[in-house]
């Protein structure tokens, strides 16, 4: 059965630091996906947030002279403001600070307690601080090393509530089998391999050596540890155990509503395996999809600002434009796998994609159709042309080809085809020869053929980008005459739809790049020679 309603998250950030541009890019591809189903007519709902307890802020803020609470309010700013520039559409923003989201982990910690899936005891291990994680002797090697981010970890002994892994760990292995479960199959292949077969430990969800987190009823100077805290954002914001709760009904309870968490490859474990089993504990289902996106890089590893290799989104928004930078997230990264940040990239796929490939074909048939038909778009004809046969298959083979892609989060390919149609369209012009037709009055239909073939291909193109060019799409939309209505999705496949539409000739869509120069601007940006 399909589903028609779609609850997709992003990992709820952690404020420590200003957001570059790899955070820009797992919300950018969230909000590509939302806006996709939302084009499609799914109901859809689109969270993001910031994940704000823990031993980090509470010392990040002793640092900077604020209070916890101080120093996160500033940073949220942050993030809110990068999500406005890059126009995400998230329908809520979930902080950990808030009182609905401490009520819901408050009830969920005693919902586990109560179902006697909680015990205490005392923690005596290693503990990393920037990652907020508990590893084994075993895990963290001679040197002491945690092995998700390398820096050092301590010795750690408190008295802590811990969770029975165990219990639930049949549960976890069955939903595996679904195939789709965890993306790609390597990280759940790793999870299996690194953390369960080994002998999963009992984790600990509480704490007791610091103050900043949600308080426990069941046990005295008791916190939530900040993974039970985070996880249960996904939950708090549909109102979960409230009298409120529709949001949850709908988008979580409800088997009609396809969830979809999109994480990073850093957090796999905990939404992969603890997220799974917590849900079953409360009696919740799980989600359908945990989608592990690579890494944005740079040529010399991860972003970092010791490195200096950190890309500010902003500055590449003020100069290129919001749907540059969208597309280019989207498209030079194959999502799922890990791709680099380059000047010289960023600079050749806006100039090869955006100006020579889809500015250029609008640009020319608006202008071919302005004078060779006095703005009016031709009545569409199928198999005029020589040429047109192909071209009206591969138009309707990338609308197909864009759905299912889409719908297995193949977000890349999808749109790697939708281009190609682009380039078969700016090829059909070349084999048809339109500026010879438009000499012969006897191949008048066939020009019109062309004229309207182009401007088909020319809607169904700039339709199935709208989730990434989020205002260009519009403005090609003008260019061919349609009003709002006439832009929906259901529209596609009605190849009369731009009969007779009168065309509006506007400005450039995407100016073209000085390469040299713009590398050099971008570098710059970065620190230097990069």
């Amino acid at each position: 059965m399909e589903k028609k309603r779609l609850y997709i998250t992003t990992p709820i950030y952690y404020p420590s630091g200003n957001p570059h541009i790899g955070h820009a890019y797992c919300t950018t591809l969230a909000d590509v996906i939302a806006r996709d189903r939302r084009m499609r007519h799914y109901e859809t709902y689109f969270l993001t947030g910031t994940d704000e307890h823990g031993q980090k802020i509470e010392k990040n803020a002793r640092l900077a002279g604020l209070s916890p609470l101080e120093y996160v309010d500033n940073m949220v700013a942050v993030f809110k403001k990068l999500w406005e520039a890059l126009k995400i559409s998230n329908d809520d923003f979930i902080r950990t600070t808030q009182e609905r989201h401490v009520e819901c982990v408050q009830k969920v910690f005693s919902n586990l307690y109560k179902n006697d899936d909680i015990y205490l005891g005392k923690y005596e291990g290693w503990y990393c601080t920037p990652c907020e994680s508990f590893w084994t002797e075993t895990q963290v090697g001679p040197e002491h090393i945690c092995p998700d981010c390398g820096r050092p970890v301590e010795k750690s002994t408190e008295e802590c509530f811990f969770f029975k892994t165990k219990k639930y760990l049949n549960k976890v292995l069955s939903w595996y089998e679904d195939p789709k479960s965890v993306y790609p199959e390597s990280r759940k292949n790793e999870m299996v391999n690194t953390f369960i077969k080994p002998g999963l430990e009992d984790l600990c969800v509480s704490r007791t050596s610091f103050k900043w987190g949600v308080p426990l009823k069941e046990g005295e100077n008791h916190i939530s540890y900040v993974w039970l805290d985070a996880l249960v954002n996904y939950i708090s914001a549909l109102g979960y155990g409230t009298d409120h709760d529709e949001l949850y009904q709908k988008f979580w309870a409800s088997e009609e509503t396809e969830i979809i968490h999109l994480i990073g490859a850093d957090i796999t474990r905990f939404h992969t395996i603890y997220w799974p089993e917590f849900l079953t504990s409360i009696g919740a289902r799980l989600p359908d999809r945990v989608f592990v996106h690579g890494l944005l890089m740079m040529k010399d590893g991860k972003m970092s600002k010791s490195k200096g290799n950190v890309v500010s989104p902003y500055p590449l928004i003020e100069r290129y434009g919001v749907d540059a930078v969208r597309y280019y997230l989207v498209r030079e990264v194959v999502f799922g796998q890990d791709g680099q940040f380059t000047p010289e990239q960023f600079v050749e796929r806006i100039n090869a994609d955006l100006v020579n490939n889809l500015g250029n074909l609008v640009s020319r048939t608006v202008s071919m159709v302005d004078k060779y038909f006095g703005g009016k778009i031709p009545e569409f004809k199928s198999d005029i042309n020589e040429f047109d046969h192909e071209l009206e298959i591969m138009t309707n083979n990338t609308i197909n080809s864009y759905v299912e892609k889409m719908n297995n989060l193949e977000v890349t390919e999808a749109y790697i085809d939708v281009m190609n149609l682009l380039g078969r369209a700016n090829k059909y012009i070349e084999e048809s020869t339109p500026w010879v037709l438009a000499k012969d009055e006897n191949k008048k239909e066939n020009l019109e053929s062309v004229m309207s073939h182009l401007a088909r291909v020319i809607f169904v193109g700039s339709k199935l980008l709208e989730p990434i060019l989020v205002d260009k799409s519009k403005e090609i939309f003008i260019q061919l005459g349609l009003n709002e209505l006439e832009t929906d999705f259901d529209n596609l496949s009605n190849v009369n739809l731009l009969n007779n539409h009168q065309v509006n000739k506007t400005g450039v869509l995407f100016p073209r790049l000085d390469v040299a120069k713009e590398v050099e601007y971008i570098k710059n940006l970065m620190g230097g020679n990069k």
